[in-house]
This record gives C-alpha cells, sequence and structure tokens, in this order.
C-alpha cells in the first residue's frame, strides 16, 4: 500500500490550511460585512461564533482526514460502521471541491488582470465612472478572462504538481509570509493616511448602538455567517490537509492557530480598507465593487498610489492562490485515493477539467450573461450553491458522523482528536456538539434561504 504523504513541519500545516481558509472572503467580503454592521461591535460577535462554532466543526473535519488517511473521497468509507451510508457525502464534498473552483478561479483571473492593469498605470488618473468602465469592459471581454483563467489554473496545478512538500507546502509557506509582509506594508501606509483616524475608531472601537440601528438579529446572523463561511469547512477541505498530519499534536490546537492566522489576515485586511475609505470620504459598507472600483480610485489620491495599489492587488492575488493551491490538492486527492492515478496524471487531467468547468460562470458575464438561474449570474447561482447548501450541510454531517452512534462516534472522534500533545478537546461539550451545533447550522442554513428569497 502507497504510503500516506505528509507535511514536513507543523508550520506548513498551519500555513497551508489558513491558506486554505484565506481566500477573498477575508480580502474581499469582511471588510464590507464589518462596515456594513457597525464596524468593531460585529468583530466581538464575529469572534465569539468563530469560538463556538468554527473551531469544534474544523476540529471535527481534521480528525476525520487524520484518522482515515483519506480525502473526503474515501475518509466517510474508511471511518463508517458497516451497512451504514455515510460515504454517500464523499460524492457531494467532491462535487463541491469542483463547483468552488468554477467560479473561483473566474475571481482569480479578474485578480491577475489587475494586477497587471495597476502594474502598467491603466487606472491612473481615472474617476470612479470610468473604473466602472474599466472593470466592465475586462468582465465583457471573455477572451482576456479566458488567457488570466488558464494562466492561474496552470500556476496552481504546477504548483501541486511538484508534490506536497516540494511544491504545496514549500511555495505556500513562501506565498503566506510575504502575503502577511505585504499586509503590514498596506496597513501602515493606509493608517498613515490624514484621516485614517476616524476610520481606525469605527473599525476597533465597539459602538453597539450601531449594532441597534442595523438591527441585533442582523447583526448577529451576519456575524454567524461569516464566522461559519470564513474557515472553509463542511467540504473536506480541512479533512484533507488533516490526512497529512502527524499523531505527534492534539488537533483543537492546530485548529486554534488555523482560525487565529485566517482571522487575523481578515482584521487586517480591514485595516487596510476601512482606514483608506475614511480618509478618503468612501462608505466602507459599499460591498464587493469596492475592491475592483472604489480602491483603485482611492490608490490614485495617494501619492505613489500605482505602487500601493500594486502592492494590493498582489496581496489578493496571493491569498486567492493560497485557496485555489489548497482546493486544487484536495482536488488531486480524490483521483489520488479512489483510482491510484499519480499526482502527475490527476493534474494533467484536472487541469483540463477545472479550465472546462469555470468556462459557464466566465461567458456568463457576458456571452451567457442572459442565463440566469434563479434570478442569478451563473458563477452567483454556483456560490450559492456553495455557500448555503454544500457548506452548511456538509459540516452537519461532519458534526453528525463525529457525535452518533450510527457514525464514527463521539469516543473514538475523541481519541483521535486527543491524540498527541497540546489542548485537549473537552469531552463535556458532547450534548452541546450533537444537538446545538446542528441547530445553528440548520439556523444558518434556512436563514440562506429565507435572505435569497424572501428579503
Amino acid at each position: 500500500m502507497k504510503q500516506r504523504e505528509t507535511f514536513g513541519s507543523r508550520l506548513g500545516f498551519i500555513l497551508i490550511s489558513a491558506g486554505c481558509a484565506i481566500g477573498l472572503g477575508n480580502v474581499w467580503r469582511f471588510p464590507y460585512i464589518v462596515g456594513e454592521n457597525g464596524g468593531a461591535a460585529f468583530i466581538v460577535i464575529y469572534l465569539f461564533f468563530l469560538a463556538i462554532l468554527g473551531i469544534p466543526i474544523m476540529s471535527m473535519e481534521f480528525s476525520v482526514g487524520r484518522a482515515s488517511r483519506k480525502s473526503v473521497a474515501s475518509s466517510f468509507r474508511q471511518l463508517e460502521p458497516e451497512g451504514t451510508k455515510w460515504h454517500w457525502f464523499g460524492y457531494v464534498g467532491m462535487a463541491g471541491n469542483y463547483l468552488l473552483m468554477m467560479f473561483y478561479t473566474v475571481i482569480s483571473g479578474w485578480i491577475l488582470a489587475y494586477v497587471a492593469k495597476m502594474m502598467k498605470g491603466d487606472f491612473t488618473g481615472l474617476d470612479n465612472v470610468q473604473i466602472q468602465h474599466q472593470f466592465d469592459q475586462m468582465v465583457a471581454n471573455p477572451w482576456l478572462q479566458v488567457i488570466c483563467l488558464a494562466v492561474v489554473i496552470l500556476v496552481g496545478f504546477g504548483i501541486c504538481s511538484l508534490g506536497l512538500k516540494n511544491g504545496v507546502e514549500k511555495i505556500t509557506k513562501v506565498m503566506m509570509v510575504l502575503l502577511i509582509g505585504i499586509m503590514v506594508v498596506l496597513a501602515v501606509r493606509s493608517l498613515t493616511l490624514p484621516g485614517a483616524g476616524e476610520g481606525l475608531r469605527y473599525y476597533l472601537v465597539p459602538d453597539f448602538q450601531k449594532v441597534a440601528e442595523k438591527g441585533v438579529a442582523n447583526v448577529m446572523f451576519a456575524a454567524l455567517g461569516q464566522a461559519f463561511f470564513t474557515l472553509s469547512i463542511g467540504m473536506g477541505g480541512m479533512a484533507i490537509f488533516g490526512s497529512y498530519l502527524t499523531k505527534e499534536r492534539r488537533i483543537l490546537g492546530e485548529a486554534i492557530h488555523v482560525t487565529a492566522l485566517d482571522t487575523m489576515v481578515a482584521i487586517m485586511a480591514g485595516l487596510i480598507i476601512i482606514p483608506a475609505c475614511f480618509a478618503s470620504g468612501v462608505d466602507p459598507a459599499s460591498g464587493p465593487p469596492l475592491i475592483f472600483v472604489t480602491l483603485p480610485n482611492i490608490f490614485n489620491a495617494m501619492p505613489l498610489g500605482q505602487l500601493w495599489g500594486t502592492l494590493f492587488f498582489i496581496f489578493i492575488l496571493f491569498a486567492a492562490l493560497s485557496t485555489l493551491i489548497a482546493v486544487f490538492e484536495n482536488i488531486l486527492s480524490f483521483a489520488m485515493d479512489l483510482w491510484n492515478w499519480s499526482r502527475r496524471k490527476a493534474c494533467l487531467v484536472n487541469v483540463v477539467l477545472v479550465f472546462v468547468l469555470a468556462l459557464p460562470a466566465l461567458l456568463g458575464n457576458n456571452i451567457w450573461s442572459g442565463i440566469q438561474p434563479l434570478g442569478l449570474s451563473i458563477s452567483d447561482f454556483e456560490d450559492f450553491l456553495i455557500s448555503n447548501n454544500i457548506m452548511p450541510l456538509g459540516s452537519l454531517v461532519y458534526v453528525w458522523f463525529c457525535t452518533c452512534k450510527r457514525g464514527w462516534g463521539w469516543q473514538p472522534f475523541l481519541q483521535e482528536v486527543n491524540t498527541g500533545k497540546g489542548l485537549r478537546f473537552p469531552g463535556k461539550i458532547y450534548v452541546y456538539a450533537k444537538y446545538l451545533i446542528p441547530i445553528i447550522v440548520l439556523y444558518i442554513f434556512v436563514q440562506g434561504y429565507i435572505g435569497m428569497f424572501f428579503s
């Protein structure tokens, strides 16, 4: 039997797992969600939900991966009691990873294009309307997007083809260190802009009056949803890295480290974006266009704005690529686990497969823009399937698998999660894990549909 690859270091595991969680949700969604929901008070609520929801579920997913030494394609089959059907979720998890890459690779291509545009100075001297026109032109141009899509897919699978230690671990380590370094430089620049102090107070000083104005229930659901989705749990993305983890450390401490790094990047992204918005008189709650339209305009107003803008989009590109590489590694593991393919063969097949699968989302912004399932663009519909369905329901499967007698069971889970040195996962939270966590996850699932169809 072929021996399972393992990480070369504990730091490699933490950085790569965090890299899977760190993505556009941190640097795109988090700052404007904070802006929409009252600033620092939202962050306090968000951190609370990370602790009571995100970390326990992540610990369960890591544990399933480490105990089985398999990806989501095979892990449930390895651990489930005879005669049960938990392994059926493996197909859903596999589909979820491909579905995520069907639109995430397209957006990553946009970011690559923006790095080039910033470096060339395409936005220099333009106002907000003209920058919006630049973005609209890019999205309307399928050939430019096809080129950018091909580049990010080839880079991602090229890194994965080098192997776990020599490719994924080694390059992600460097990329994550560079990402954090660029963030620090950008945060210092943003905080030294005239008028940035007001944005810093808005971001870091809790004001629960703002929560009351927005509606406590609305803010709590936004914080709950962000805490849940930011960690990329529920599709086996964390299980694959658990499968490469040695038994030297208990899993709870590792989950806390990964969550802390993910959260640090999200908060630092806010330190870059929100003070800069206040310094420029821009509403930090202006939604996703903040990244592609508003921020280039802000950089235009700065001395050396072309340099700062280029660094900013390189930082976002690294965040996007860290997720791409992590999910590509998970996708490759399906073929290697199920059919015993070589890593090289799995890479060659999946380069073509992911590229073809991403084309509908790409064309949905231009040639196929008339195709709107549920009134959404193709990419938004794919995002809805992942964010509102596969991730919450997948998390529910992991929780029930680890707590039900007809699943893996609580005692085998505790034995695995508490093997090694470090923080012990508390066995006394069984009732909370089995009953309350599923209620919270189902609440997110139902509210996602209510927000989709009745808001």
